[in-house]
C-alpha cells in the first residue's frame, strides 16, 4: 500500500510510464512511483489524465478523486471488487444479524461521542453536558444521543451562534474533510468485497455509501480537531491540502499508534468480520493532539 497523497492543483497532464505517474506542468515534469501513491486528488478542472494511468492506479487500489469547478469533490474512482468476492459474502451482508448491527452501531456512537469530548478537552472546553449524555447511551442508540451530543458539541467547539446548516467557510471545510474521510472508507469496504450501499444504521436510498457513512463516525472528530485550530475566511487550497494530509496523521487504534489511513483499514476489516462472522470487534480510536511531520505529502 502506498503512502503519498498527491494533490493536483494547476493545469497539468497526468500520464503513465515505467511504473510511475508523470505529472507535466508549466514548471516541468514530476515523476512519482505508483507504488508510493495512496491517493490522487485532482483539485482542478484544468488537468488531463490518461486512461492508462487510471488503469494502473486502479490496479494498485489508488483512490482518485476529481473536483468540480468550485474545487469541491465531485466524483471518485471505485475499483472493481476483488476476485475472491463471492455470492456467499454478499448473502452474509444481506443477512447481517440485527443484534450485531445494533451492538456495533452502539460501539461506533459511543466512540464518536468520546472523541468529540476529547476534542473539546484538548481545547479546554467544559464537557459536563456531553458527559451526561454519554451516560444515557443505550443499545442501538434508540434515544438518538448521537444527534443530541452533536448539536451541543458543535456549538461548544465553534461558538453559540454556529449552525451546521449555515453556508459558512467552516461548514464547507468540514464537509470537504468528511468527504475525503468517506472516500477512504469506501475504498476499504469495496477492497474487502462488500457493498457500500447497505449500511447498519444509515439506510437512505439516495446515499450510495450508507455503510461508509456508518463506519466513519468515530473518525469525524479528527477533522473537527484540526479545523478548530485554523483561521480562514474561505475554503482555500491550503485548507484543502491540509485536510487531505490528515490521512497521514498519527492516531491510536486499539492502543497502538499508527497513521490514520492504516487505522481506517484495520478498523474497517474488524467491523466487517464482526458483522459477518461475529468475531469480537473493539472500537477504540484515540486522538493525538499533534500533526507529525509525516502528514506532509505532495501537491503540484
Amino acid at each position: 500500500m502506498g503512502w503519498r497523497s498527491v494533490i493536483i492543483s494547476q493545469h497539468a497532464k497526468l500520464s503513465y510510464s515505467a511504473h510511475s505517474m508523470n505529472v507535466q506542468t508549466m514548471d516541468g515534469i514530476n515523476i512519482i512511483p505508483i507504488d508510493d501513491i495512496y491517493l490522487v486528488l485532482v483539485a482542478t478542472t484544468q488537468a488531463v489524465i490518461t486512461t492508462e494511468l487510471i488503469s494502473q492506479l486502479n490496479k494498485k487500489q489508488v483512490k482518485i478523486i476529481f473536483s468540480d469547478n468550485d474545487g469541491e469533490p465531485a466524483c471518485e474512482t471505485i475499483n472493481h471488487y476483488p476476485n475472491d468476492r463471492s455470492l456467499l459474502l454478499l448473502n452474509h451482508q444481506f443477512k447481517w444479524s440485527n443484534d450485531r448491527k445494533q451492538i456495533l452501531w452502539t460501539k461506533i456512537v459511543n466512540q464518536k461521542m468520546i472523541n468529540q469530548i476529547s476534542v473539546l478537552r484538548i481545547y479546554r472546553i467544559d464537557t459536563k453536558s456531553l458527559d451526561n449524555e454519554l451516560d444515557k447511551l443505550e443499545v442501538g442508540d434508540t434515544t438518538n444521543r448521537e444527534a443530541v451530543v452533536a448539536r451541543k458539541y458543535f456549538k461548544l467547539l465553534f461558538g453559540k451562534e454556529y449552525s451546521r446548516r449555515d453556508f459558512l467557510p467552516m461548514n464547507a471545510a468540514l464537509n470537504y474533510g468528511y468527504s475525503i474521510l468517506l472516500s477512504d472508507f469506501n475504498r476499504e469496504i469495496t477492497a474487502n468485497g462488500y457493498l457500500t450501499y447497505l449500511g447498519i444504521h444509515h439506510h437512505s436510498e439516495e446515499n450510495h455509501f450508507n455503510l461508509g457513512s456508518d463506519l466513519m463516525e468515530p473518525f469525524r472528530p479528527v477533522i473537527d480537531l484540526w479545523l478548530a485550530n485554523q483561521r480562514f475566511n474561505q475554503l482555500t487550497p491550503d485548507v484543502k491540502f491540509g485536510l487531505v494530509r490528515l490521512l497521514n496523521i498519527e492516531v491510536k487504534y486499539n492502543g497502538r499508534k499508527t497513521i490514520l489511513k492504516n487505522a481506517i483499514a484495520q478498523y474497517t476489516r474488524n467491523c466487517l468480520k464482526y458483522l459477518t462472522k461475529g468475531k469480537d470487534c473493539t472500537v477504540k480510536v484515540e486522538l493525538i493532539n499533534e500533526v507529525p511531520n509525516n502528514a506532509i505529502n505532495d501537491n503540484v
